[in-house]
């Protein structure tokens, strides 16, 4: 089998470097309130779900 000739990275696999940006305008949501608004959207819609 003949070894393909290129110079492209295999190994990053079209991953993309994200970096953090110094913009203060953006909306900075922490972690622990994203888990927190899920659960409480999913715990509103099983019971909307079970009384409906």
């Amino acid at each position: 089998m003949a070894k393909k000739s290129g110079g492209r990275l295999v190994s990053s696999a079209g991953l993309v470097n994200y970096y953090d940006s110094d913009d203060h305008r953006a909306i900075h949501i922490s972690p622990i309130a994203v888990v927190v608004i899920t659960v409480v959207i999913g715990v509103a819609v099983f019971v909307l779900n079970a009384l409906f």
